[in-house]
């Protein structure tokens, strides 16, 4: 027996419950794992709360992220007692997750933990730490150089905003954070490493075609009408890598940045990524990541107090990172 939060529904109402479920009740897959630690996501809150369609099939174990300890294993590419994460892959979604004391996962979806990261480590980098990586690689290979300028980081009091920030800053970057909350978290996203805090408001005036160029980049985490703004006031030749869409799906812009200035518009998607970009990144974010973020950007939760924080990150109303201890 092992213990989960589980979401039903009906009458299009989503509830959540912790069960206690025996191991047969798992999904088909390769690898048994112990979880010892998932996170809580942006997207987790959305499916917990049922403000947003994200469980495709109920009844459902959400959590799109976990790390934990193999304890068996139909795959040669892992072993019993072998420690590995999982992100994304739809996990929490269409497949059992993480909010539970086991999963059963196809081995395709794991990544072995890298050395340097303990399990609680990796959960605060979580998908988060994971799609700011890849955000920041890139910024790199569209040849975003320190040298180049400002690096604007938008929705930057986030779990992704927060990483981005903090791996910008240790890259050498000169990073501007743009938050809603400026006045209560400006100076923590100072002590991850941002040179300096905007106010969210300053962007909120529709876009023109094209504005005063301000930023050599840009890691933007909220879409729609901030995309717009930051791609008008991104440097001739800049770029700009998007993945997310906080503040809505839609972009209200026009190709005038792209064909007047060449700037480039990156999608960073880290859900499918493929295994091997997936394990650059977390081999690269293990050495990058100080240990000042483990102690100033995360806190711990029990699976208990889930549906509670679930509830705050969709009103916006949590900083950083939040892990779950199974």
């Amino acid at each position: 027996m092992f213990k989960a939060l589980v979401l039903d529904q009906a009458d299009k109402i989503t509830t959540s419950s912790i069960q206690e479920l025996d191991v047969s009740r798992l999904p088909q897959g390769d690898v048994l794992i112990d979880v010892d630690y998932s996170s809580l996501n942006y997207k987790d809150g959305l499916a917990i709360t049922g403000k947003g369609k994200i469980c495709r099939e109920f009844p459902m174990v959400p959590g799109i992220d976990l790390t934990g300890t193999v304890a068996e294993s139909s795959d040669s590419r892992f072993t019993a007692g072998q420690k590995v994460v999982l992100t994304g892959w739809g996990v929490g979604e269409t497949h059992w997750g993480g909010m539970a004391q086991k999963a059963r996962l196809k081995a395709d979806w794991l990544v072995p933990l890298p050395e340097k990261l303990s399990g609680d480590q990796a959960m605060k980098i979580g998908t988060a730490g994971l799609t700011a990586m890849l955000c920041v690689q890139a910024l790199q290979d569209a040849g975003i150089t320190p040298e180049k300028g400002e690096i604007l980081v938008t929705g930057a009091s986030g779990g992704v905003g927060s990483v981005a920030v903090t791996l910008l800053s240790e890259l050498g970057y000169q990073v501007v954070a743009v938050t809603g909350r400026s006045s209560e978290n400006g100076e923590w996203l100072k002590s991850l490493g941002a040179s300096r805090v905007v106010e969210r408001s300053e962007f909120e005036e529709p876009a023109r075609p094209l504005e005063k160029q301000l930023w050599a980049g840009a890691v933007d985490t909220v879409g729609s009408k901030m995309l717009a703004k930051v791609l008008a006031q991104v440097d001739y030749d800049g770029a700009v890598a998007a993945c997310g869409l906080a503040g809505g799906f839609d972009l209200p812009t026009t190709v005038m940045p792209f064909i007047l200035r060449g700037v480039k518009l990156l999608g960073v998607d880290s859900v499918y990524a493929p295994f091997e970009r997936r394990q650059k990144a977390w081999q690269r974010i293990s050495e990058l990541l100080p240990a000042s973020y483990y102690d100033n950007g995360c806190r711990e939760i029990s699976l208990e107090e889930v549906p509670d924080g679930a509830e705050a990150i969709t009103n916006g109303q949590i900083t950083g990172r939040v892990v779950i201890k199974l």
